[in-house]
């Protein structure tokens, strides 16, 4: 193996030794500081490499020889090759915005000559956040997306672009990945990534046709470069901790609450225990991760090989997560005219899931019982003659001991991700190129969960009682349950690029295309089986019966999806500074009826680059004034479809030839003309770079409009059809604009900084609901019997996810009773409250603005930089202090200062045993500010040293927040639904603190 090993290193230097000696040198700006990055190129040795973090370079090349060296920014130079060490000097380009490409839908651009709302954000910004998944990185970087995190490991963002477009239909932007378009990015490394391109209008968008509607994100990653073999290395080790925490009552406080509540003196005054459950059920949580890849190019070959583990003890006990990642790009130059390349990325996870409603158990447990008591047994919630909580003893609550909760759920999850592809460049001459990609994609996933049945049921019962209260025979003694499941993705598109320039001054490209895009069938399968070996390895379930023991069995495979699509897009500059864009795609799909599955998608966008022209070229302070507008149609096919239902009708019913058996009945009505939500989007944007291209700014407007939105409806009442169904009846509008800007700067030649930031407004609304009555949805469950959410006529004129709840009153001055206004205005209490008429809509779950920051400063070899998000105008849901009954703890303020006979003039109600209704008494503000990321680096100075850089660095990741929210954090994505659990605070994962060390070393 050792010898494999080395012959197979061996074999990757290969190239870099093949031919010339090596030149050395460094590439330096006018004031001396080195350029990182640059292309070096040996003209007639045709060899290649890019100099590295101070700017130096070698390369194999002959003396005398002629070496080019060009970068971003500044003027290409071309000198001869000499023996000595070299120092060449690289002067700045006047016009910086010339030279920068940016990656668009099936090519790239000039970002001059772009014409739509694209934001480019690159790997250093996107690698210094210390993360899991790679969206979380860009929370904050770009105008007009909002990123909603979590930090459950495992977890992936609600990323939203311009605003919610969808009721019912999937809101994921589609990603592109080094051309494939999935789903899923949690299996790519940060450190793997070199762009992250978000298109977020229609001129940039329509190119995706029919899932283009939710923004397109392109990442791309690394290739080798450079004509020596390169490695790079990266560990670091972080600690979290919550960002947050609750204060509950202590035992005597949360003793004097109850019995006022229970007009009884049921709790002692004088309490042995004080137990902090979520202390309980918590640590210090830890993560790693460690990378290391290795790059490089010859003449005719290009290769990049990274391997990455990242390993997680998180904040919940026993909650244990880890992925391990490697990814392959290569670039093989098979003839002057001919381009292979081949892209292959493994990821595989594994998980010991816990259940979150473990935090609001803790939250709600009385604290005046312990964790075990004396015996041994765990704790629960029984009160002695005494006052005190101990094994035998009535009743108070039902919540059960979340330590044990925690101890006795044991699932484990494994899952495994394949994504890969063939891309073949072939030049048919000069202007002309054709283009092959195929990408495939395969996941597998699989869990088990056993539950000691038999054991939960004598702790959650009377431990002192258990000699006389006898486990039910009839029950099971355990649960285990398994599932799968797994899918094979494939896509192939086919292209034309032309480019190019007539008479000087028209420059024309022209991209034309085919593609077909396969979804395959998702299998699913989940099986429960009772009394199994408990001592069992429990993936073969070995010496199991397998027939009897079944509880339940469900095994579902989903529709495959076919896409065909036809696409072109020109692409044309005038005089160096008049665009014109304009794109078609034409989707058909295998979803929709046969009538119905072909769409077409056109787009068109304009472009002046102002500061072109002979009356602004003597404005020495303006480098670039550019105006921009499009217009387009983007389609979403993640929507509702039509299913039709069956019901039993008895045996005296029958529908003679019909293929259904005697008795069934047909229960829903379908939509024949069902299809993808259309949206339509105007955008009008302005960009500039002002004072020597120190100050860069962007402006965008735009009008975003969804006419035909999915929604479910309920059939008329002659029908005799009781279910709903979905239909093209709703209208949702997203307005808004988008601010950037950005300043760097020299003081002087060891000093430079930044600073920058963006803000965006939307405003959403369900415009219309056309001719229809709605089937009514209700979400934001509280699991208490209470929603907190509703889609149904009503909800014309309001954002969606909006929140839809009694109105708090206040409470009664003279028996401290909560009190709510009813549909007239008067405060009524509780029970006099009506369901149908005195509820309201009080805010939604969608900010009306977002917005970020970032400042750096780099002295020397010392690198700072701090980056910031916040949100404002959303409203969130406190769930878990919504849901306090009877024998629950409270809250250390409530607690404090709550209204009784002895205190009328107290800040808060009487203390209360009714479950609360659904109000805005547990609303609050989602708006906050936080600190993102504090990242203080040092590169080692390792002149004539065998390590190239080393640089060690300190994070702090998300070490400040101001929020006004009393929870853990404002930032709730729940299952990422606005009619689901998003934006309410039940059973949610806390915000974390994260401090970082780690060290980035190239060899």
């Amino acid at each position: 193996m050792r010898n494999f090993i080395f012959s197979f290193l061996a074999l990757i230097m290969l190239p870099a030794y093949m031919s010339g000696q090596v030149i050395k040198g460094k590439l330096v700006d006018p004031t001396g500081m080195g350029i990182p990055g640059a292309s070096v190129v040996a003209v007639d040795s045709k060899t290649s490499t890019d100099t590295d973090f101070d700017g130096n370079f070698s390369i194999n090349a002959k003396v005398g020889e002629i070496i080019k060296f060009s970068m971003i920014g500044f003027d290409a130079i071309s000198v001869p090759a000499t023996a000595n060490l070299m120092t060449v000097t690289l002067k700045e380009s006047e016009d910086t915005a010339l030279k920068e490409v940016i990656i668009i839908g099936y090519g790239t651009r000039k970002k001059i000559d772009n014409t739509s709302a694209i934001t480019s954000i690159k790997a250093d910004e996107v690698s210094k956040m210390k993360v899991l998944n790679a969206s979380q990185a860009i929370q904050g970087k770009a105008a007009g997306v909002q990123v909603i995190s979590s930090d459950l490991p495992g977890s992936a963002p609600s990323v939203i672009i311009r605003g919610l477009g969808t009721a019912l239909g999937g809101r994921t932007p589609l990603y592109i990945v080094d051309g494939m378009p999935t789903d899923n990015i949690n299996n790519i490394n940060t450190n793997d990534i070199t762009s992250y391109e978000i298109l977020k209008d229609a001129s940039s968008l329509a190119i995706y046709g029919t899932r283009a509607a939710n923004g397109v994100i392109i990442i791309s990653t690394k290739k080798g470069k450079g004509n020596e073999v390169s490695i790079e290395i990266e560990t670091f080790a972080g600690f979290r901790s919550p960002l947050k925490t609750v204060k509950m009552a202590g035992s005597n406080k949360y003793a004097h609450y109850s019995n006022d509540a229970l007009q009884t003196t049921t709790f002692s005054q004088d309490q042995p225990v004080n137990t902090d459950w979520f202390d309980a059920i918590t640590r210090t949580g830890v993560y790693t991760q460690n990378n290391i890849s290795v790059s490089g190019s010859s003449e005719n070959i290009k290769y990049f090989f990274s391997v990455g583990n990242y390993e997680e003890k998180a904040i919940l006990n026993g909650l244990d997560f880890s992925r391990t990642t490697f990814r392959s790009n290569n670039e093989f130059k098979i003839s002057k005219k001919l381009t292979l390349n081949q892209n292959l990325s493994f990821g595989t996870t594994k998980s010991a899931p816990k259940p979150l409603d473990a935090f609001t158990n803790a939250y709600k447990q009385s604290p005046i019982i312990p964790v075990r008591f004396s015996n041994g047994q765990y704790g629960v919630s029984f009160v002695g003659a005494n006052g005190f909580a101990g094994p035998a003893g009535s009743s108070f609550n039902n919540v059960g001991n979340p330590v044990a909760q925690l101890d006795y759920f044991n699932e484990q999850q494994r899952s495994i991700i394949l994504q890969g592809g063939l891309k073949l460049d072939y030049e048919i001459f000069d202007s002309l190129k054709f283009t092959s990609q195929f990408n495939g994609e395969y996941y597998s996933w699989k869990n088990y969960n056993y539950e000691d049945s038999k054991a939960i049921w004598e702790t959650n019962n009377n431990p002192g009682q258990l000699s006389t209260i006898i486990y039910p025979a009839d029950r099971n003694i355990n649960v285990l349950t398994k599932g799968r499941s797994q899918y094979f993705n494939w896509n192939l598109s086919n292209y034309l690029t032309y480019n190019k320039v007539f008479a000087e001054i028209h420059d024309l490209e022209v991209t034309a295309g085919i593609e077909s895009s396969v979804r395959g069938p998702r299998e699913e399968l989940r099986i429960a089986r009772r009394n199994v070996n408990a001592n069992a390895n429990y993936w073969s379930l070995a010496n199991v019966d397998y027939g009897g023991t079944v509880l339940s069995y469900n095994d579902a495979v989903f529709n495959e999806n076919k896409i065909a699509s036809y696409f072109g897009r020109f692409q044309y500059k005038l005089k160096d500074r008049y665009l014109l864009t304009g794109t078609l795609r034409r989707d058909g799909s295998s979803n929709f009826g046969r009538e119905y599955r072909w769409g077409t998608f056109p787009a068109i966008g304009l472009g002046w680059i102002v500061s072109k022209e002979n009356f602004l070229t003597d404005v020495k302070a303006l480098n670039l004034l550019k105006l921009r507008g499009s217009w387009g149609k983007l389609g979403n096919q993640n929507v509702p479809l039509n299913n039709q239902a069956y019901s039993i009708a008895g045996n005296n019913t029958y529908l003679g030839g019909s293929i259904l058996f005697d008795g069934t009945t047909i229960n829903s009505q379908i939509d024949p003309s069902l299809s993808w939500e259309v949206t339509e989007e105007a955008s009008i944007g302005l960009d500039f770079e002002l004072l020597n291209n120190k100050l860069k700014g962007s402006f965008d407007v735009y009008d975003k409009s969804t006419n035909n939105v999915i929604l479910n409806t309920r059939p008329l009442i002659t029908s005799g059809i009781s279910n709903s169904s979905p239909a093209h009846v709703g209208e949702v509008s997203n307005k808004g604009y988008e601010i950037a800007l950005r300043w760097d700067d020299k003081v002087n030649d060891n000093v430079s900084y930044w600073i920058g930031g963006n803000f965006s407004n939307n405003t959403n609304e369900l415009t219309k609901i056309n001719n229809a009555i709605l089937a009514p949805r209700t979400g934001g469950d509280l699991l208490n019997g209470q929603f907190t959410k509703i889609l149904d006529n009503t909800s014309v004129g309001k954002p969606l996810g909006s929140f839809f709840m009694y109105e708090y009153a206040g409470f009664d001055a003279t028996n401290g009773n909560k009190l709510y206004f009813d549909a007239t205005g008067n405060k009524v209490t509780q029970d006099a409250l009506n369901a149908s008429t005195d509820k309201r809509y009080v805010g939604s779950i969608l900010p009306t603005s977002t917005y970020g920051v970032t400042l750096g400063v780099n002295y020397k070899n010392i690198d700072l930089s701090v980056d910031g998000y916040g949100t404002s105008g959303a409203k969130v849901y406190n769930g878990k202090k919504a849901q306090r009954f009877s024998g629950e703890n409270i809250e250390n303020s409530l607690a404090t200062d709550f209204w009784s006979s002895n205190n009328t003039t107290a800040t808060t109600p009487a203390p209360f045993n009714q479950v609360p209704v659904a109000s805005t008494y547990y609303m609050e503000s989602g708006d906050f500010f936080r600190i993102n990321n504090i990242s203080l680096g040092y590169k080692i100075p390792l002149e004539g040293m065998f390590v190239n850089t080393c640089r060690i660095y300190v994070n702090a990741i998300n070490p400040f927040i101001t929020q006004k929210f009393s929870g853990f954090s404002p930032e709730l994505n729940g299952d990422g639904d606005p009619y689901g659990s998003q934006g309410i605070e039940l059973n949610a994962y806390p915000a974390l603190r994260s401090i970082v060390i780690g060290a980035n070393l190239k060899f």
